[in-house]
C-alpha cells in the first residue's frame, strides 16, 4: 500500500517523525508498519497514529488534537476571535495544524507562510544547505530569526544548538527560514 502524501510537508516520511514499526493504530485500528512520533497535542496520548490517519484528518477529529500548533501559523493570533493577518483560508490552516506531521523543534514549532498560505516544510537545514536561498532568506535571518547572517551562515545546523527549518511557498517556490536554539 502506497503511504499518503502531505502538501504541507512533502518530506514528511525523511525528518525522523514516522518509524517503521509494526502494530495496530490506535484510530482506524487497522494493522500498520509506519507509526508516527511527532508531536501531537492532546488530552489523551495514542500509542500509534499511522500517516493515513493523520492525513484524512480522522486522529485528530478522534482526539480532538492537533499535530501543529493552530495559532503557531505564522500571521495567526492566538484569540480565535482576531482574523488572521494574511487572510489565509482556514482549511488550510486546519490541513496544517490537523492533517499534517508536524517536525522535530527544540521549542515549539513555528510554521511560516507567504502568498497567504502556509508554507510547505521541506526540512531541517545547515549553513550549507540554505546557501542558494541567501538572497530569499535575507529578511529571515535578520529580523524574524534575529541573528548575524554571517553568524548563521557559520552556525547553523540541522541538530546543534541553532537548528534551521527551511520551508518554500507553494506558489511562488520562495524559500523561508526558522530557527531555534537550545
Amino acid at each position: 500500500m502506497e503511504l499518503p502524501t502531505f502538501k504541507y510537508s512533502p518530506n514528511a516520511y525523511d525528518i525522523d517523525v514516522f518509524i517503521k514499526e509494526e502494530g495496530t493504530c490506535s484510530v482506524c485500528n487497522l494493522k500498520r508498519g509506519m507509526k508516527y512520533t511527532g508531536s501531537f497535542y492532546s488530552i489523551e496520548e495514542p500509542e500509534y497514529i499511522c500517516p493515513w490517519c493523520i492525513q484524512d484528518g480522522s486522529a485528530s477529529k478522534k482526539y480532538d488534537g492537533e499535530f501543529n500548533d493552530y495559532a503557531g501559523i505564522e500571521g495567526i493570533s492566538a484569540n480565535p476571535s482576531i482574523p488572521n493577518s494574511l487572510n489565509m483560508d482556514k482549511e488550510s490552516l486546519l490541513e496544517v495544524s490537523e492533517r499534517t506531521p508536524s517536525y522535530i523543534s527544540w521549542q515549539q514549532e513555528a510554521w511560516l507562510s507567504h502568498c497567504n498560505e502556509p508554507c510547505a516544510f521541506i526540512g531541517y537545514a545547515d549553513s550549507e544547505m540554505i546557501k542558494p536561498y541567501l538572497d530569499e532568506l535575507k529578511e529571515d535571518i535578520e529580523v524574524n530569526i534575529g541573528y548575524d547572517p554571517e553568524f548563521v551562515q557559520n552556525n547553523l545546523t540541522t541538530d546543534g544548538s541553532l537548528v534551521g527549518y527551511l520551508f518554500q511557498c507553494i506558489h511562488c517556490g520562495r524559500h523561508r527560514l526558522h530557527a531555534d536554539c537550545d
